[in-house]
């Protein structure tokens, strides 16, 4: 008899199969016939195509070394996260592609790094420069963007998975969609509060869609006339969303599904160093931030956020009780529907390596999720939540354990 690592349905049309695991490696994937039953769930470990930072390892940080890149990865899987795009953000455009080609020659050495790091993502400096558009971005470096920085950017990166976010009101941005575009870059907008008319032009340009909506913007806003007025009224416009309860409001998350559909939104967690870490003090690029036992980042002594530290598997947590749904339902938007759109292959193919979800369904509402990576479990995470007019839940996973509770208040 063949030495079968598991039996179980797999993800998303449920049907039975039974699958084999050697040196690390899928080796086979067939159809097990009859009723699934109680069988486990096997699915994807998620895609996050916002990360800058993991584990206490900023990203933005010239002082890293090869082994602080691949800790903040390996943790990252550990977390249900399989592949990320690394995320830098604002900074002096020198200094940001320096550290970019950095990592990329890491990565092209590290088998790990290879793994997880599907490509890049570049958040700026081509931001607003407003208070509360601007987020955590230190202004003294927020600028117009020109052609040319693209350029140089794709030169630095070869072909490699690229994603651009930017404020199109910036002068010179539409010029900069359109060249980024032809280099095949995948451009969005973010931090921004441009006019509708300018939006429009961006997306007439090749602007995908929007960087997590609803984050990069003033706590207060104009109720007639505002920046996410203005992207739910574009045309099939996609957007990422970061599902923490905390950025994007309950309320406000389940509108933005039912205005633009699920089918264009995806999850990111916009994780910072602070994700999958300890309550304490972390860095963002230039800013200290502080994390409490409730696991939102701020600046220090300030009510004001600066930064997340979601941690994959949490998401998906969240997204679930916040829209009432079941996990099934809200895996897609952080594994093939965002790997889709940044054009990555998808499927389970003889050889790959062993790396997905090992899903059990204990009673309604609950789940327990078992990450594994090459064919190796790690933490096991568990969650259960209640809904109705509040909806409450705890998340238990290796040393993770919270309370959460999002009001529709």
């Amino acid at each position: 008899m063949r030495p079968w690592l598991q039996q179980g349905r797999l993800w998303p049309d449920g049907r039975a199969v039974r699958w084999r695991v050697a040196d690390g490696a899928l080796r086979e994937i067939a159809g097990e016939g009859g009723a699934p039953g109680r069988l486990p769930w096997i699915a994807p470990l998620l895609f996050d195509a916002q990360v800058n930072g993991y584990a206490g390892v900023d990203f933005q940080s010239d002082g890293l070394r090869p082994d602080d890149l691949e800790r903040a990865a390996d943790a990252f899987a550990a977390d249900g996260g399989g592949r990320f795009l690394l995320t830098l953000i604002s900074d002096d455009w020198d200094r940001l592609l320096e550290r970019l080609g950095r990592y990329r020659a890491w990565r092209a050495e590290s088998p790990l790094l290879q793994r997880r790091i599907a490509g890049w993502h570049v958040e700026g400096p081509f931001l607003s420069a407003a208070p509360g558009y601007r987020g955590a971005h230190v202004p003294a470096v927020l600028r117009d963007p020109r052609p040319e920085d693209v350029r140089r950017l794709r030169a630095v990166c070869g072909d490699d998975l690229l994603w651009l976010t930017l404020a199109p009101e910036r002068h010179g941005a539409l010029e900069t969609v359109a060249e980024a575009r032809a280099l095949g870059m995948a451009v969005w907008c973010g931090h921004t509060d441009a006019p509708a008319a300018r939006l429009r032009a961006a997306l007439a340009a090749g602007v995908c869609g929007f960087t997590h909506l609803g984050n990069g913007c003033p706590a207060q806003l104009d109720r007639a006339d505002n920046i996410l007025w203005r992207a739910l009224d574009l045309p099939e416009i996609r957007a990422t969303l970061i599902p923490d309860g905390l950025h994007v409001s309950p309320p406000l998350f389940r509108l933005i599904h039912r205005q633009i559909g699920r089918e264009r939104i995806a999850y990111v967690t916009d994780a910072m160093s602070a994700a999958g870490a300890p309550p304490g003090r972390y860095r963002l690029g230039a800013l200290e931030t502080e994390v409490g036992a409730d696991g939102i980042v701020r600046l220090p002594g300030t009510r004001q956020f600066a930064g997340s530290s979601l941690r994959p598997l949490v998401g998906v947590f969240r997204a679930a009780a916040m829209l009432g749904r079941g996990w099934a339902e809200v895996w897609d938007g952080f594994s093939r529907r965002p790997a889709a759109w940044a054009g990555l292959p998808w499927g389970w193919r003889e050889g790959q390596p062993a790396d997905f979800c090992l899903i059990e369904e204990l009673e309604t509402g609950s789940m327990a999720v078992t990450p594994y990576t090459e064919g190796r479990p790690r933490r096991r995470w568990s969650g259960e939540w209640t809904k109705g007019e509040s909806r409450a839940g705890r998340i238990t996973g290796g040393d993770h354990e919270e309370e959460h509770v999002t009001s529709d208040r």
